[in-house]
């Protein structure tokens, strides 16, 4: 099979999709949106860039800047991004008609998606199935951010043949944005799911109060809520320690340690391979994901995947893994005493810990395992041809 995979390159979550089809022997080619270098063979890499990815860095990092800095570059590729489709989508209609692929995969709607159904819908004579995934925010952020970026969701809707997500909220979201009855939909997590052999659980439960966020910055990711909640738990536990995934040398980060005097409770970490999460994961007691739009965390299945109790933001899609006060608390993001509270309920209580712990052990294990996912993709992409 020649797969045509439209993408963002750095990402892991991409790679980790694309390294199976790779090892399975399909014949890969990737159009990335960013400069990339990959770890596994593809016939062929075009850098396509679109919405000013050619602006970024070649290693996928967080921003170093204020979440109001954050949102603010969001809004201007919002507004600006779907300007620079057209010309973006010719570069890869010429690439589509030069490799000639079975099937294309398109993991992302803004701006991948978008892109590929610009170059897709001006060859009304090409059959090839267009597939996309969705990710976290594509529906609740940007699709209804404008009204450039609501005409090109919907376009995506109107060409793609088939549709993966990583919840059941985006299948019925893609449906209110047009998705056609007749499509078929995958649910799966973004990157195919945890890796066993990597996310497990410790051999003993953690003793230590340790708690990590591993979601670095992002637009959508409340971190200065974070930071703020925590001086209340260190005022009724000072024992407790912070680990902050992918913030060191954040500028952001630094200055709210240093104003909230936090220093001697807070680690700052460099970015860390995917392959060492999850040893990170087996050192913390809890696992805090303070986000305002999400769909499923690929490090948040991981971390529960690796014991870790889960504090989260009360959104529709976490709600699909999470139950609040069973295997998990949902708070709300913006509040920081609410995640303060969550964070000593779950210290204090060993007990919600551990039976949180066996629930969300058999959860991952029967929804989110890599290589079942990854089978089902397969038999996916099969349909897609099917049809």
């Amino acid at each position: 099979m020649r797969i045509l995979f439209v993408a963002d390159g750095r990402s892991p979550t991409a790679q980790n999709w694309i390294r199976r089809f790779a090892q399975r022997g399909a014949e890969i080619y990737l159009a990335s949106t960013f400069q990339c270098d990959l770890d596994f063979p593809v016939k062929k890499l075009e850098f396509t860039p679109v919405a000013f990815s050619s602006l970024k860095k070649q290693i996928a990092r967080p921003n170093s800047a204020a979440s109001r800095t954050l949102n603010l570059r969001t809004r201007i590729r919002q507004f600006l991004g779907p300007l620079t489709i057209p010309a973006s989508a010719q570069k890869l209609r010429n690439f589509i008609r030069e490799t000639q692929p079975d099937l294309i995969h398109a993991m992302r709607i803004p701006y991948e998606g978008m892109l590929t159904a610009q170059a897709v819908a001006q060859e009304p004579e090409s059959k090839i199935p267009f597939i996309v995934s969705v990710w976290g925010n594509d529906f609740t952020l940007h699709a209804p951010s404008t009204p450039l970026m609501q005409a090109y969701t919907q376009r995506v809707m109107k060409v793609v043949s088939a549709l993966h997500a990583d919840t059941e909220r985006d299948i019925r979201l893609a449906r209110q944005w047009g998705l056609g009855e007749d499509k078929p939909t995958l649910v799966a997590p973004g990157n195919g799911g945890v890796r066993s052999a990597v996310f497990y659980p410790p051999a003993e439960p953690v003793k230590h109060p340790i708690i990590i966020n591993p979601r670095g910055f992002r637009a959508y990711i409340r971190n200065e809520t974070f930071f703020r909640a925590i001086p209340l738990v260190l005022a009724k536990r000072a024992d407790a320690k912070f680990i902050c995934a992918s913030m060191q040398g954040e500028a952001q980060a630094e200055a709210w340690v240093r104003e909230l005097g936090i220093a001697h409770a807070v680690q700052l970490l460099v970015p860390i391979p995917h392959a060492e999460m999850g040893a990170l994961f087996r050192t913390a007691q809890i696992v805090v994901s303070p986000s305002v739009h999400d769909g499923s965390p690929n490090s948040l299945l991981e971390a529960l995947a690796c014991g870790c109790f889960p504090i989260a933001g009360d959104l529709e899609s976490i709600r699909e893994w999470i139950t609040h006060g069973k295997n998990g608390l949902l708070v709300n993001p913006n509040n920081p005493q609410e995640i303060a509270e969550a964070i000593l309920l779950g210290l204090e209580r060993e007990d919600l810990r551990r039976d949180a712990a066996g629930l969300n052990a058999d959860l991952i294990s029967a929804k989110a395992g890599y290589e079942a996912n990854m089978r089902r993709a397969e038999e996916f992409y099969a349909l897609a041809l099917r049809r």
